[in-house]
């Protein structure tokens, strides 16, 4: 089973890939402020029960972390402290949490953490190559058990093949979505592709973006066809070792 854990909702916009953040174009359809961080209704829902006393979630499922603010904002410190206690409760449960402020980790690491925990997965976020330069070399002096990098929303084609080996399991790459959508050009994609292969690192291919050039040719997608369409490029890639613990079904 796959779910989402929104624990707390709203963020700051930091740098180039939150110029169009979803969170900010949603919210704002509902006259609702995006910048106005918040804890939410479910920030105990790993640990929910049904009358049974079983958990509502149930053991061996993957759990996506904090996709409508960042994990690791500063509002959320004193909050992070409670949401460390439950992913290790739920030790059955794989947690994915992305971050655009890997810089802020450190600092926010439970006790206990040590090398790192089992069920946690850190993917780190770069949209372009100042962020990758800046990010990934922090990124990787982390003890962390299980990394990806998340190049979404890619906005440039972007070297990052120095920071690849064993330690990352994926790479994904995406483009953006939504009306103001910049446009995500195929060749990036493959470049990206291409980097992770040579260092046998895992590669996805996630979503196309509204705004999608390959060949010289600009796409306009709906959003209902870049997952499908990017999965109709067949350019994902398993790292020979099979040390991929993600699926990739959108939620």
């Amino acid at each position: 089973m796959e779910t989402g854990w929104n624990l707390w909702h709203g963020c700051h916009k930091i740098s180039e890939g939150c110029k169009n953040c979803y969170v900010y174009r949603r919210d704002s359809s509902v006259d609702r402020d995006a910048s106005q961080v918040l804890k939410t209704q479910n920030f105990n829902l790993p640990v929910k029960r049904s009358r049974g006393r079983e958990y509502k979630i149930p053991s061996g499922s993957t759990i996506w972390t904090c996709f409508t603010s960042d994990f690791f904002i500063e509002e959320a410190d004193e909050w992070r402290v409670e949401a460390w206690k439950m992913i290790r409760e739920r030790s059955d449960c794989n947690f994915i949490i992305p971050t655009k402020r890997i810089e802020r980790m450190e600092k926010c690491l439970p006790s206990d953490w040590g090398d790192g925990y089992d069920n946690v997965t850190i993917c780190c976020t770069v949209e372009n190559q100042k962020r990758a330069d800046q990010r990934l070399p922090v990124f990787l002096n982390l003890p962390i058990k299980h990394r990806q990098i998340y190049c979404e929303p890619l906005l440039e084609k972007i070297d990052i093949e120095k920071y690849l080996d064993e330690r990352i399991d994926v790479v994904a790459a995406g483009g953006e979505s939504g009306f103001n959508a910049r446009v995500c050009d195929f060749d990036w994609v493959k470049s990206l592709s291409e980097q992770a292969r040579r260092k046998n690192v895992g590669f996805h291919f996630h979503q196309t973006g509204a705004r999608f050039v390959k060949d010289g040719r600009l796409y306009k997608i709906e959003r209902k066809y870049q997952h499908s369409q990017a999965r109709k490029a067949k350019i994902d890639y398993k790292r020979t070792d099979g040390n991929i613990q993600l699926s990739w079904e959108e939620l």
